[in-house]
């Protein structure tokens, strides 16, 4: 039996579900009874009492504003025709709460009838997401209701495989071995997946760029370096944790220092306090760099923000715990290219012209980074996701000649 979140109702057998799923035709691809609702939605979530309580809701709210689905749709355009994949299953990770409704959102916004597996360890924030997003629905078509199902089950082998037997496209989040796990489970031979495995993040700041800065700019953006990175623990994927200094040693040392006081600022205003168990783990991992001979210095390493300077340029990329940042300089932006890895998504940055950039995105050639947005953008979900199209690849094409 599935717990059925949204839209709200008694538990159902899996196999129900998906027969009813099935009998369903679903919407066409941009179809204005789903833009309308999820654009509704968008529009609750940021009322300011579920904002305060919940920032990170208000990035989700922007991004379903009306303008912002309607782009999506329009940038289908082209040759052929644009139709739903069918039934998409989606299995979210635990650690990152609003992940699911952007890559839902989207494949419903194409027209695709979904099933997304929230698990019972879903914490405050996706609780707050289901309650909207059934609120919302009172003033819906009901196509959305025949079409579109949240649903809540323990690690379940034979649940997971007949959606999984079911579903046109299965789009798995998580780390490698969750990947794994849920590809044990075959789909039909039509169908495919769409991964988003184990990631890391870092950032790139120039720092003569830093040093020159007004202080009103360098503060806004160790504010924003804060939102990138407490924000869910930093286990999100797009958050940094090592920061690259490019230029001449002086500079980047007391660009660095200025960046440590102002961070430190910029968390004591955000109310961000690392508990017991936190300071351990940080401690544990930051002291293991040190025996293993990768940490030059450690500064403060169980308080709420913790520098560790690298005694090579090769960043760590496990999770050290949150508000930990390993440090190393560069010469150039291009000195990058050799210590980028693929499992390396999101390269904040600071005080690069764009031409630099996109020179370093050419050198790179796809051995890694699928995103460069400025400190503070880390967590700004795009359609454009690790690489991947989304609105792309939650339809069709259909070719058509005369």
């Amino acid at each position: 039996m599935l717990e059925i979140l949204f839209p709200a109702s008694r538990p159902v057998p899996v196999d129900l579900l998906v027969d009813r799923l099935a009998a369903e035709p679903g919407p066409a691809t941009g179809d204005e009874r789903v833009r309308d609702f999820l654009a509704a939605f968008g529009r609750r979530l940021l009322r300011p009492a579920l904002a305060r309580r919940h920032p990170e809701l208000g990035s989700l709210g922007f991004f379903l504003r009306a303008s912002e689905l309607t782009r999506a749709v329009e940038g289908l355009r082209g040759e052929h025709v644009r139709v739903p994949r069918g039934l998409v299953f989606h299995v979210p990770p635990a650690n990152v709460d609003t992940v699911f409704v952007y890559s839902w959102a989207l494949s419903a916004l194409m027209g695709n009838r979904n099933v997304v597996r929230l698990s019972p360890r879903a914490g405050a924030v996706s609780r707050a997401i289901v309650d909207t997003l059934n609120e919302t629905l009172a003033g819906a078509d009901p196509v959305v209701a025949a079409t579109q199902r949240i649903v809540s089950y323990d690690r379940d082998d034979t649940v997971t495989a007949t959606l999984s037997a079911a579903c046109d496209l299965r789009v798995i989040w998580g780390g490698d071995r969750t990947v794994d796990e849920i590809r044990k489970h075959p789909l039909a031979p039509h169908a495919r997946d769409l991964t988003f495995p184990d990631r890391s993040s870092f950032a790139a700041v120039r720092a003569t760029a830093w040093l020159c800065a007004p202080r009103s700019i360098r503060v806004a953006t160790a504010e924003g370096f804060v939102n990138d990175t407490y924000w869910f623990d930093q286990a999100a994927c797009s958050s940094p944790r090592t920061v690259y200094w490019v230029g001449a040693p002086g500079d980047c040392e007391a660009a660095r220092g200025d960046f440590a006081a102002l961070l430190a600022e910029a968390v004591r205003r955000a109310g961000w306090t690392i508990e017991p168990a936190m300071a351990v783990e940080k401690q544990v991992g930051t002291y293991g760099l040190a025996a293993e001979g990768h940490a030059e210095f450690i500064d403060d390493p169980t308080g709420p923000a913790t520098h560790v300077g690298l005694a090579t340029r090769q960043a760590p990329r496990r999770w050290l715990g949150t508000g930990t940042f390993t440090h190393a300089r560069l010469d150039s932006l291009t000195d990058l290219v050799p210590l980028v890895a693929r499992r390396d998504q999101t390269m904040t940055h600071f005080g690069f012209p764009r031409a630099d950039l996109e020179a370093l995105a050419r050198a790179l050639g796809g051995r890694g980074v699928d995103r460069m947005v400025p400190i503070g953008g880390a967590l700004s979900f795009h359609r454009v996701w690790d690489g991947v199209d989304l609105p792309t690849e939650f339809t069709r094409l259909v070719t058509v000649t005369r």
